[in-house]
């Protein structure tokens, strides 16, 4: 697993920032409630349930002022996904939160591209982003988000999503700011069905027009939901340790991911937040295998799955596919 080729669908960009990185700039930004000190992370890092969680995530984005800032934690990102063998991810990018601190929205852009290209270039790590709109901020940050996508709209963009509590932001209202981007030919990959029931879900689809689901472990509770994923194909992505460390499930033993799979329903396997949940993509690919009871032949087969249903275009994912299936063959085992 930790040398295997992967890509990564669901990790967001400033919940990558390694505990260094964050010590860093709460060292900078000496007002920030975020700890200095490396090692006292863990504890900062432990949550009581998931608003605890949105909480903290946001003082680590509250240290993300300036476009500097912006694209050392990016590039940054990248060189610890290259450590994992990471080839290929779509990062879940918050623009709006950094934009409303004051940090123009072209440099904004331009930091994250310079960032990309340079991880592509000098790490071999292709970066795409996923624009994510915050519930918690309401329509007005859907709409600037949407603006962002549209009008600005960097090389490596290419889907909108939407993050943030789900209790008390329910999806459809969101539907008019998902209809302009996809218009503007961007995919849509909302979270739902994370601290929610499978209803969630069903908005997502059928409102949101979602291609893939960020989260969706309660559609394990709805029968005709499973139906519906496995017979359209639409991916769930899947997060063991950030369900657990958020307390949307009570632990890695009860995570519902062989209910999905033993549905049909195709799922990848990501790490979302990991240095807040003390995780990364290996150890998430390592949980899946156990869960799932995969051999090494299974465990490329979920890497696959990841790059099947991926942005990245036709030509890369040949070569990834190829390079998996080449890596699976020199195996020992």
């Amino acid at each position: 697993m930790a040398g295997l080729p992967k890509a990564e669908l669901h990790v967001h960009h400033v919940g990558s920032a390694s505990p260094r990185i964050v010590a860093e700039l709460a060292a900078r930004h000496p007002d920030s409630p975020v700890p200095k000190d490396p090692a006292e992370l863990e504890r900062y890092f432990t949550f009581r349930d998931f608003a605890h969680f949105i909480e903290v995530y946001l003082s680590v984005v509250d240290l993300i002022r300036d476009a500097e800032d912006i694209r050392l934690l990016t590039y940054e990102v990248a060189r610890d996904m290259a450590r994992q063998n990471i080839r290929y991810a779509e990062l879940t990018v918050t623009p709006h939160s950094s934009v409303a601190r004051g940090i123009p929205d072209l440099a904004f852009m331009e930091a994250i591209e310079d960032a990309r290209k340079a991880a592509e270039r000098e790490l071999g790590v292709v970066l795409r982003w996923c624009f994510d709109t915050p519930s918690e901020l309401g329509l007005p940050a859907a709409a600037e988000t949407v603006r962002m996508a549209c009008e600005l709209r960097p090389e490596g963009l290419v889907s909108f999503g939407l993050g943030g509590p789900e209790i008390g932001w329910p999806r459809p209202p969101f539907k008019p700011y998902f209809d302009r981007a996809i218009a503007a030919g961007l995919h849509s990959v909302p979270h739902a069905g994370e601290t929610t029931g499978p209803q969630t879900v069903w908005d997502a689809l059928t409102e949101l027009r979602a291609e893939r689901i960020g989260h969706g472990t309660s559609a394990a509770r709805d029968p005709r939901l499973l139906a519906h994923l496995a017979e359209h194909g639409i991916p769930l992505e899947v997060c063991p340790t950030s369900n657990v460390a958020t307390r949307a499930v009570p632990s890695l033993a009860e995570h519902p991911l062989p209910q999905l799979v033993a549905a049909g329903v195709t799922v990848t396997v990501n790490s979302d937040d990991p240095p807040m949940f003390g995780t990364d993509l290996n150890t998430e690919y390592a949980h899946a295998a156990r869960l799932l009871g995969l051999d090494a032949a299974g465990v490329a087969e979920l890497a696959k799955n990841a790059v099947r249903v991926s942005f990245l275009d036709a030509a890369g994912k040949a070569r990834l596919t190829a390079e998996i299936d080449g890596y699976l063959a020199a195996w020992p085992g």
